[in-house]
């Protein structure tokens, strides 16, 4: 896992070395094994390595073909490298690593953009075509790996992470007012804009071709999408639940690829437990790492938040090397600048305990497993499917999950929080930002598992998407790489065909909830709609524990409610409720002040908002 950067000047100047050195530089956490640089005129390349297969100089980047007309700086791995790499030497290729990158490089010469099709992995990479004068970004299937980009003065600038394009002396640092909108409407950004006017995130399985001579405009195609569709024709139960339980068995055996220590999460839930049980299976002893929470001060959910205990007890079934630590409510304030500046800017939820569990699996290992994705793949939230399945049609199906997804801010008072820039953001419709996000999943709408399905398809699309962005950020910040075991290519194609009915039990009844709910049902709706990921629950008892197999759905998250309206109060107080706050340059105080009033005094849960305005808060101060 390494770190990317360059420039391309359009123009035709030539490219400074210094400033191609300064913003390779600012990423240098992503990669301390090494540095590498290629300048070819109007084009810089640069590159930090973390080394992980074929450790040797070998692996060095910039990598060039053997005729010198392909360049390649690259980020991720290649899961299915050994298998590419027979079919290439086959037509013709020599090879002079054992790296990934080197048969990503070979792939490209061979057969171009189509390529990419072929990888089974997380990457983020850019190539640089002398025979075309084109430059090219790519980035893997669901987005694990992340890749900014933006042009300014005829100068196309790229990075892994903003604060290498931010190390441009072309480039501002100028607040996207329509991206805080849009990020105080999901807590997420779903379009590809970021807080940074200019600055854009390139879609998952996107490749951008920007040429010599050009405008600067770049062009974007999509090389994939997810595909929930209910078969025509479902088999048997008992057949999908062999088919789950080999593509998991391979999925994590294809993961554990690695030529340094590799070790797993252990949340204390189904997924890590499951990652951690099948990747003890095949390496001699694996370590495992969890955080916990002091719950000393919380109350009523939150009591539920620590699974160190549930954790502790997979360890010891799976004889892993087991390493834990527990967060504390001035964990959260003493990390924020430090997670402000690693992140660049906040989406999906809190996220510092993500920042000390990777802190803490850095200290043991280079390679972390992670269970992410097991809940947008096998159905994980069904509460929230479940508000969207008896709809007239889409609009009507975009009209309900919409509301739902409404986060942080109710809208009532939208209007009087954005006042000090309404002006700028008034015709930005984020009700049509959310339906775009369906705009090439052409879903027949007929019953209610095709509206779960679509609900499946946004999720992946937006919520696991964040996470991946998060996530990526926060492990690279300690120099480690996060494998997700669950978005392996042939588990994902299977779970886009698995039946809803396999996926969720109670489908049939909750329907009949929802036609007939007259409010005040909200304690048996969720009796009712906790029953996600039953074919997944059905196959990995075999490896994890009955309680755990069956247990509910449990975030990993802190119990920042309880927290912030009691040992962290001073915190947000001081944070928030002057008159000095950065972010009431952009937002009303008096109104945002009046909400965070609401938490604190026990009469609202605004915890989300409350976590959102300090991210906010801390990213400004990060970035001026």
């Amino acid at each position: 896992m390494c770190g990317i950067a360059g420039i391309f000047n359009l123009n035709g100047e030539p490219v400074s070395s210094v400033i191609l050195r300064r913003m390779t530089d600012a990423i240098a956490h992503r990669g301390p094994d090494g540095e590498g640089f290629y300048n070819d005129g109007m084009v810089g390349l640069g590159h930090r390595r973390l080394a992980i297969i074929d450790l040797s100089p070998a692996g060095h980047q910039p990598m060039r073909s053997r005729d010198g007309q392909v360049t390649l700086t690259y980020n991720g791995e290649i899961y299915n490298f050994r298998e590419l790499r027979a079919e290439l030497e086959a037509l013709g290729h020599q090879f002079h690593s054992q790296t990934d990158s080197e048969v990503v490089l070979n792939a490209w010469v061979e057969w171009g953009p189509t390529s990419v099709s072929r990888f089974n992995g997380m990457f983020a990479f850019a190539i640089w075509d002398r025979r075309e004068q084109a430059l090219f970004l790519v980035r893997d299937r669901y987005g694990i790996k992340p890749v900014y980009y933006g042009c300014w003065q005829n100068t196309f600038v790229f990075g892994s992470e903003q604060k290498a394009i931010l190390a441009h002396p072309f480039v501002p640092r100028e607040l996207d007012k329509q991206a805080l909108l849009e990020y105080f409407t999901f807590q997420n950004i779903f379009s590809d804009r970021t807080l940074l006017k200019g600055i854009k995130l390139l879609p998952p399985a996107s490749i951008v071709r920007v040429t010599l001579g050009g405008n600067g405009v770049p062009h974007v195609t999509r090389y994939w999408d997810f595909r929930f569709r209910e078969p025509d024709q479902p088999g048997d139960p008992r057949e999908y639940r062999e088919e789950l339980d080999r593509l998991l068995r391979q999925a994590v055996s294809r993961q554990l690829v690695a030529d340094v220590e590799l070790g797993s999460y252990l949340s204390g839930g189904l997924d890590s437990g499951t990652v951690t049980a099948l990747a003890a299976r095949e390496l001699p002893y694996v370590k495992t790492f969890t955080c916990g929470f002091d719950l000393s001060s919380a109350s009523g959910i939150e009591l539920a938040f620590d699974e160190r205990t549930r954790a502790e007890a997979m360890s010891a079934r799976f004889k892993t090397e087991h390493y834990e630590m527990v967060l504390k409510a001035g964990d959260m304030e003493r990390c924020l600048p430090r997670l402000a500046r690693h992140i660049e800017e906040p989406r999906v939820g809190q996220s510092y305990p993500n920042f000390y569990a990777a802190q803490l699996a850095s200290k043991f290992v280079k390679v972390v497993l992670s269970g992410a994705g097991g809940d947008e793949l096998f159905g994980g939230y069904p509460w929230r499917y479940y508000r969207a399945t008896v709809c007239n049609d889409f609009e009507h199906y975009i009209d309900q999950y919409y509301s739902f997804w409404q986060r942080l801010i109710p809208n009532r008072v939208v209007a009087k929080v954005f006042a000090p820039i309404w002006d700028d953001v008034k015709n930005v419709c984020t009700r049509d930002i959310f339906r775009d996000v369906f705009f090439a999943h052409d879903n027949e709408l007929d019953r209610p598992e095709d509206y779960i399905n679509h609900s499946l398809y946004f999720e992946a699309k937006t919520f696991l998407h964040g996470l991946f962005v998060i996530e990526d950020k926060l492990s690279m910040a300690h120099s480690l790489e996060t494998r997700v075991p669950f978005m392996d290519n042939d588990l994902v194609d299977f779970a886009m065909r698995c039946p809803v009915s396999l996926k969720l039990n109670n489908l049939s009844e909750v329907v009949r909830i929802n036609e007939n709910e007259p409010g005040g049902k909200k304690h048996k709706y969720f009796q009712k709609t906790r029953d996600g990921k039953q074919i997944l629950r059905d196959v990995v008892r075999r490896y994890i524990p009955d309680d755990i197999a069956d247990a509910e759905k449990q975030g990993f998250s802190a119990p920042d409610h309880s927290w912030f309206k009691g040992e962290s109060m001073d915190f947000v107080r001081r944070r928030l409720m002057h008159d000095n706050a950065r972010v009431y340059q952009w937002l009303d105080r008096d109104t945002l002040q009046e909400l965070v009033n609401e938490h604190l005094s026990g009469n609202e849960n605004r915890r989300l908002l409350i976590w959102s305005l300090l991210s906010v808060e801390a990213w400004l101060d990060s970035v001026h």
